[in-house]
């Protein structure tokens, strides 16, 4: 009797143990902040004007076989940034009517859904920007090399929709956004 209870505790043992293996676990993942790139662009009066963010602050938890237990959170200062021309970015910064960093310091981005697609994934979620928090869509790869992987991921907005700049004027109306984060375990 013994050891017919000794077995099935052992059988049990093993099946528990091959049931949480095979359970999906959901990674997390260090943002590599210093070769992140968050770059933009717009369409200006003199041509296109390009720029960049720096500072990147995020939460990601990514696994490619457990995408309901994914999310990605991020914040970035929005006072960094930085078009290469002193004035634009002062006025950028400063200026209400533009991201008025001293009232609106951060931009956030978290995600409520992570699907797969065909070319990589998408990160549906919310856009917060100037105190306007609206629905955004990032479209992004995933490169897993182990313990190192990469996201590259891209997403347009229109800057009335939170409020930046004037409407119409010389200053297009869509922003395009270009993110790369490298990352580690």
């Amino acid at each position: 009797m013994c050891l017919k209870l000794e077995r099935m505790h052992f059988k049990y043992i093993v099946a528990l143990s091959a049931g949480i293996i095979a359970m999906p676990v959901t990674s997390h993942w260090n943002a590599d902040k210093t070769n992140t790139k968050i770059t933009f662009s717009v369409k200006g009066p003199f041509g296109t004007v390009h720029g960049h963010f720096s500072g990147l602050k995020s939460s990601i938890q990514f696994n490619e076989k457990d995408l309901k237990s994914s999310s990605i959170e991020a914040d970035i200062p929005a006072n960094t940034v930085s078009t290469g021309i002193g004035l634009r970015n002062s006025d950028l910064k400063r200026k209400k009517e533009w991201l008025d960093t001293e009232k609106y310091p951060q931009i956030s981005f978290q995600s409520k859904q992570i699907t797969k697609t065909a070319a990589g994934y998408l990160a549906q979620g919310e856009l917060t920007l100037k105190g306007v928090k609206k629905p955004a869509v990032i479209s992004f790869t995933f490169t897993n090399q182990g313990k190192n992987a990469t996201f590259k991921g891209r997403f347009t907005l229109k800057r009335q929709d939170f409020n930046v700049g004037p409407a119409g004027g010389s200053v297009g109306s869509i922003v395009s956004i270009n993110i790369e984060v490298p990352v580690h375990q």
